[in-house]
């Protein structure tokens, strides 16, 4: 059991620093430009001056 106690010890501090690289790799695939995403992105612009006809 001591151990584990000794991995958690070890392993608490870098908590932090994962949540901080998986917060920054999603913000990024987010904002990367892929041309896919960019013609949606541009259909989903449009939305509020389509005509409601």
């Amino acid at each position: 059991m001591e151990f584990f106690t000794q991995l958690a010890d070890f392993f608490r501090p870098l908590w932090g620093l994962w949540l901080m690289l998986l917060f920054s790799a999603i913000i990024a695939w987010v904002m990367w430009p892929s041309k896919k995403r960019n013609k949606d992105m541009e259909s989903h612009a449009q939305i509020p001056f389509r005509d409601q006809d």
